[in-house]
């Protein structure tokens, strides 16, 4: 087995049947919340009615409903005593919301990290600080009040328009761990001194006090240790890491937590990993890691960014989990769940969903874009219309439908994916579309391509993908210790002041 793992799938579930207890270091997790929405929003009574609380794709959709429910029961009756009273407390406290349904979800989720973690080991729990102070009594029951370490505020500045109160620029991490021993690295993570504490230094002898003499002496010479407030710029738009996903966080940040709270070879968890910050910052910095996330999106993603960021041969040094890796596995997932069939299906020929939105995109399930003019500098942006079914039927229709798209969209060329095999009268229509020319050669207009054809090795024929694929953005080459300076934009009368 590879020395890294992604797994695909409820992390809860990969946690209790995959993850041996007391065999992970650092555990780094950064659960979705509601953070994009009125606060007051998160506690509107729910009548039970809905049938899951899952995530997907992007969106945070912690709800109170049936399973929520029956997540808030099961950790209340078979949970550790001290879980099962907050919890208990918070409903009385809260009433049935979402942000019960939230902290229902996370209890159990914490309680089995917890197990899996080792004994010096040490968990970052990154929340917003609408959750923060509920995590923090959540965190108290299943760890334990004399485990907390720190409440590290991650502090940046945006510009903002708020008029009733100050910004909310601020995240909070919450550090704990399992025992009364653990490995922090003071030294892989000081930075350098204020000019002000520098200059202050270089007077005189120094003064002596209770601890010993002020002065010169008392200066590392690699820097100081942060204190519990990080001033981090977020990541911008324009940054060269930036690859489009929205809870995405900063490298720089995940390395500090990293480097001080974890050796080389030693393991690092994420069982929220989005699109792989903590995977490759840990890859970089020579951890072993596992990463979980509930989506084919984000699995997909993780992928493109290892193979961009340390080139092909990274594959060898991971395994994906979860993922179908025959017809059958792939028939299983469609019969579960059509749209994370769909995303997997599209992560097999690099491309991306397609945004759905009501009357917008009609038979479009993913596009890939390409560039393939000579002249990098004076190239267009093309794409391919791509089609996915996952029904055991396929028919000429569909790809006439299909054909129809690439004319209104005036793409270059159409895929369609299918589960079924294709007809003899299907293979006959994507012949009559002809040919894009491209520098490469003749590449068909009109694609067809099983999920079998897929699994076992065929692609879409388009000009060569490594070299001219640009659906998702290519993330930076790793390099130790690079940071993004980050800009900022002003308001001519200056800022409001922040909270904190």
């Amino acid at each position: 087995m590879a020395e890294n793992i992604l797994y695909y799938g409820d992390n809860l579930d990969i946690l209790r049947r995959y993850i041996k207890d007391e065999s992970i270091d650092l555990i780094y997790l950064d659960p979705p919340f509601k953070s994009n929405q009125d606060y007051n929003v998160l506690f509107t009574e729910q009548n039970g009615s809905r049938s899951k609380a899952q995530i997907r794709a992007f969106k945070d959709t912690w709800r109170w409903d049936q399973a929520a429910a029956a997540a808030y029961q099961e950790v209340v009756e078979n949970g550790p005593p001290r879980v099962s009273q907050v919890m208990q407390a918070f409903r009385r406290f809260l009433g049935q919301n979402d942000v019960l349904a939230y902290l229902s979800m996370m209890a159990p989720r914490l309680v089995a990290l917890r197990g899996v973690l080792k004994s010096r080991g040490s968990i970052y729990l990154h929340c917003d600080p609408t959750a923060s102070h509920y995590l923090k009594l959540l965190m108290d029951a299943v760890f334990g009040p004399r485990r907390f370490r720190n409440e590290i505020i991650w502090c940046y500045t945006r510009p903002s328009n708020v008029l009733k109160r100050f910004p909310r620029v601020h995240h909070v991490l919450l550090f704990y761990t399992k025992g009364d021993e653990w490995t922090f690295n003071r030294d892989s993570v000081r930075i350098p001194y204020h000019p002000e504490s520098e200059a202050r230094s270089l007077r005189g002898p120094g003064i002596k006090s209770a601890m010993g003499t002020k002065g010169r002496d008392r200066l590392h010479s690699k820097g100081k240790v942060p204190e519990d407030w990080w001033v981090m710029p977020e990541l911008q738009g324009n940054a060269a890491e930036r690859l489009g996903y929205p809870t995405q966080k900063p490298e720089a940040l995940l390395e500090r937590i990293i480097e001080a709270s974890s050796n080389k070879g030693e393991t690092v968890l994420d069982p929220f990993c989005g699109c792989g910050t903590t995977i490759a910052v840990a890859h970089r910095l020579n951890r072993r890691w596992i990463g979980i996330d509930i989506t084919h999106l984000a699995v997909g993603l993780i992928k493109h960014r290892l193979q961009d960021a340390f080139g092909s041969k990274v594959r060898q040094t991971y395994e994906v989990i979860g993922e179908p890796k025959d017809l059958a596995g792939a028939k299983q997932l469609a019969s579960e769940d059509t749209f994370q069939f769909e995303c997997w299906a599209l992560g097999l020929v690099g491309a991306r969903s397609a945004e759905k939105k009501k009357g917008a995109d009609r038979g479009i399930d993913g596009r890939l874009y390409f560039h393939d003019e000579a002249d990098s500098k004076k190239a267009k942006t093309k794409q391919i219309i791509i089609s996915v079914k996952s029904g055991e039927k396929v028919t000429v229709s569909h790809l006439r439908d299909l054909r129809g798209v690439i004319d209104r969209e005036d793409a270059e060329m159409g895929v369609l994916i299918s589960m079924a095999k294709t007809t003899r009268d299907m293979r006959k229509e994507a012949a009559s579309a002809g040919f894009y020319k491209s520098p490469w050669g003749k590449h068909p207009r009109l694609q067809l391509l099983t999920i079998e054809e897929l699994l076992s090795g065929k692609a879409i024929d388009y000009p060569p993908s490594e070299q001219v694929n640009v659906t998702l953005k290519r993330a930076p080459k790793a390099k130790s210790g690079t940071t993004v300076t980050q800009p900022h934009l002003f308001h001519k009368k200056g800022k409001q002041p922040e909270e904190n």
